[in-house]
């Protein structure tokens, strides 16, 4: 009876844990970070335009004009295929993520953060950026 009932909860125990991944592609709410057009499989979400960094021709810049352009990342980061470059002014940090377009396609700017240095609030990019290149660039 013991046996029964142990190998019972063990069935359920083990269902419950597959379940969610059953559920996963009938949930029609999307992945969080995954945009409509993105692939879920690879993850790559093409460069928006439109904004105030992309006129300065950040976004789908390569990381070799970037580094020419800002100088040497304060920090530089790769996962995967993906990879980040942070530069900073005295009183900012920007921080540019790289992604391919396609699988083995350079990767290029495909989002930028920028704040402020000492309080970590955000601040107007394009601003930031000109303080880099000043500084550095």
């Amino acid at each position: 009876m013991m046996r029964t009932a142990f190998a019972l909860l063990l069935a359920l125990a083990l269902s419950a844990c597959a379940g969610g991944s059953a559920n996963s592609s009938a949930n029609s709410s999307p992945r969080p970070g995954v945009t409509q057009g993105q692939s879920a499989q690879s993850g790559y979400r093409p460069p928006q335009g439109g904004g105030e960094l992309s006129l300065s021709g950040t976004l789908g810049a390569r990381t070799r004009d970037l580094i020419a352009r800002l100088g040497p990342p304060r920090i530089d980061l790769a996962e995967g295929d993906a990879r980040k470059l942070q530069f900073a002014s005295s009183d900012c940090v920007l921080d540019i993520f790289l992604y391919p377009g396609s699988a083995g396609s350079a990767p290029v700017a495909t989002y930028i953060e920028a704040r402020e240095r000492t309080r970590g609030a955000q601040t107007p990019g394009a601003e930031c950026l000109r303080a880099i290149e000043r500084q550095g660039g």
